[in-house]
């Protein structure tokens, strides 16, 4: 696939949440039928190979990339959702935020020890949230084939928390600074 100008479409919006953050909108790229496809396109093109059987994506924008990803590879989609969103019984793990903890769950029949998971969301910051899709993968027993993200805020340093747990590939199709 022709190299694609994601960061045309990722509209920068100054001090949103807060006073000195600027918002990456990643809304107009999704809205944008060519945009959309090349995300998509490009980081189930990256793992085309690694025979990968299911992709997990965490609550909420992790589903908007995960699940198509998981469309165009053949393969699976597990949802990591928030605590008491699954029906069934589930398998949580915590991790750290700036101002505590949260947790993400998967139902426990979602990944077997035979499966092959990439990790896919819209965005890593800390990796925190990769690194506990990553635990859970790990406590399946299945094989982790990498982890696929749109934008990666690199000022933040999340290749180091995410190399700490696992040496899966780390892609990113844009990277912040």
């Amino acid at each position: 696939m022709a190299a694609y100008d994601f960061e045309r479409l990722i509209v920068d919006i100054p001090d949103y949440p807060e006073p000195g953050v600027v918002f990456k909108d990643i809304t107009p790229l999704f809205a944008d039928p060519e945009g959309f496809d090349a995300v998509v396109e490009s980081i189930a093109a990256r793992f085309a190979d690694a025979g990968v059987t299911k992709v997990i994506g965490a609550e909420a924008r992790g589903f908007m990339v995960g699940a198509p990803v998981a469309h165009r590879l053949g393969a699976g989609f597990v949802p990591a959702r928030k605590p008491g969103k699954l029906p069934r019984e589930t398998a949580s793990e915590s991790y750290a935020l700036e101002y505590g903890t949260d947790s993400l769950e998967i139902h426990l029949d979602a990944i077997s020890s035979d499966d092959v998971v990439l990790i896919v969301d819209d965005l890593v910051a800390t990796g925190g949230t990769a690194v506990a899709q990553a635990r859970l993968v790990e406590r399946f027993g299945a094989r982790l084939a990498g982890m696929g993200f749109l934008m990666e805020l690199a000022f933040l340093d999340p290749r180091k928390a995410i190399a700490e747990a696992t040496d899966a590939e780390v892609f990113s199709l844009v990277k912040v600074g």
